[in-house]
């Protein structure tokens, strides 16, 4: 490195590039693919159970030992990198939705969940205690840029042409592969080799999806015996049953074990010492339910909010421009007004204060689909529709990212200082976990109620969360006394 330019050697120049690299996937799955596949007139049923492959970065703990083990984070992002290009050229000449798309679009997640894996162990690893408040404003920052490129690659839809947006993106995330690869090498770390250590963790992999693959063809078949059910629904439904019955399985297995052994390795592993400390702690059940349904509300919109755009006549571009650039950048603004709010309030009236006006709104977007007709993609839409619907665009991006910043700090707050980060990791998969979820019903919801009574519902859906209020300020009560 001693003869690369000062900008190759810099830290948070990589950070950046990283980042940018993780982000753009993201926002390609979020943004680009429900208003490509609404524009080619796939049933919002469909759409909403596209959601469920977002399940990928939920669940991407569960292979992330296999990428630190044999290491080598830089051809991680090379090869997964090229290989979701790949994903993204053959979408480029598929003109359907068939099994073969949602295979690509699965294996798309699949590939970005790992290309994160990989690039938050490279900076880990990359940088010093001392850098971690820098490089993290830099993270989140280029993470966003990423998103907003994936913002214009749909506003250039509209000009190149679908096959043309996914060329474009495919060679974004290769290029960026490109790049990744001549990151600064990683330092050598002595790393316990295990005998038979991948033929142990296919063999686990192995067991754990048949088991999964058993228990979710067994509610599937259950459901359409007990009741006449849409295919796809059956299978939506027994999915998320299966999800939840192995998570709370897992849960229960990890709590007995850490009470009886609890310096066991498995229970020392960082990973699973801080989901064990979590179950012990008092109130952590009602707390779990309120990471869980804080945001439902959102999430159960948000799939379905692009969705709605592209039926109401408005343009790729309109919907890049307004809908993903301009409410990523109001969503920035709402989390830092946000910050400042909580910051002079305290967490727990900034939760409930910011969080109703998360809740408020949806009901812009509820006044919109009352009032904005639905029309065909392309349609002339009415300036003052046009005026009412960026004003909701606009009210639902600063809002949410109102109620994130008091969100945020709360997880921040009741994480132990030992385990703070695996801790957060684990929350905040919780709250992910949610969105994927709700994704899926939301496409239901939109086919059988329409925009805007579904709009509707989910303000109502935003408040089960208040319920729990007491226990949340209990929790943050004993959080407050643990680390005084």
């Amino acid at each position: 490195m001693t003869d690369r330019p000062p900008l190759l050697k810099s830290k948070l120049f990589w950070v950046g590039i990283l980042y940018f690299a993780q982000g753009f996937p993201f926002g390609v799955f979020y943004d680009v693919l429900p208003v490509h596949f609404r524009q080619q007139g796939v049933d919002l049923r469909e759409i909403g159970l596209l959601s469920l492959l977002g399940l990928a970065w939920t669940v991407k703990f569960l292979w992330a030992p296999a990428v630190d083990y044999y290491r080598h984070h830089r051809r991680w992002m090379l090869a997964v990198d090229l290989a979701m290009g790949a994903c993204l050229l053959y979408l480029s000449v598929q003109a359907g939705f068939g099994p073969p798309v949602w295979v690509a679009i699965g294996l798309f997640t699949l590939l970005s969940a790992t290309n994160d894996i990989a690039i938050d162990g490279y900076t880990i690893e990359l940088l010093e205690k001392n850098e971690l408040g820098l490089a993290n404003g830099v993270r989140n920052g280029m993470a966003r840029v990423g998103i907003l490129t994936a913002g214009v690659v749909l506003i250039l839809s509209d000009i190149i042409g679908w096959p043309g947006a996914y060329l474009l993106a495919a060679a974004i995330i290769a290029l960026m592969g490109v790049v990744c690869r001549y990151a600064p090498r990683e330092r050598p770390v002595a790393v316990a080799r295990q005998r038979l250590f991948l033929l142990r963790l296919l063999l686990a992999a192995l067991a754990l999806v048949l088991a999964g693959y058993a228990l979710q063809l067994g509610v599937r078949q259950g459901l359409e015996l007990v009741v006449t059910i849409n295919s796809a629904l059956a299978n939506g439904v027994a999915v998320i049953v299966t999800v939840l019955f192995m998570a709370a399985a897992a849960s229960l297995w990890l709590r007995r074990r850490a009470a009886r052994a609890p310096r066991t390795p498995l229970v020392s592993a960082p990973l699973f010492s801080a989901l064990a400390e979590m179950l012990k702690r008092p109130y952590i059940l009602p707390v779990i339910l309120f990471v869980l349904t804080f945001k439902l509300g959102d999430a159960a919109m948000g799939f379905m909010v692009k969705p709605y755009w592209v039926d109401s006549g408005f343009s790729a571009t309109q919907i890049g421009l307004v809908s993903v650039n301009l409410g990523l950048l109001l969503s920035i603004a709402g989390g830092l007004a946000g910050g400042w709010f909580t910051d002079r309030v305290g967490i727990f009236k900034a939760l409930w204060v910011l969080g109703l006006f998360q809740a408020v709104s949806n009901l812009g977007y509820v006044w919109a689909a009352s009032v904005v007709p639905l029309g065909a993609p392309g349609a002339t839409v009415a300036f003052e529709h046009q005026l009412l619907m960026y004003g909701a665009s606009a009210l639902e991006s600063f809002t949410g990212g109102l109620g994130t910043a008091a969100f945020l700090a709360f997880l921040m707050s009741i994480v132990s200082q030992r385990y703070a980060a695996a801790e957060y990791a684990l929350l905040s998969s919780l709250f992910a976990l949610t969105r994927h979820l709700a994704g899926f019903a939301s496409g239901y919801g939109a086919h059988y109620l329409g925009y805007a009574p579904y709009f509707l519902l989910t303000f109502f859906l935003a408040f089960p969360a208040y319920l729990l209020l007491p226990w949340v300020r209990k929790m943050l009560g004993t959080a407050e006394r643990g680390k005084g």
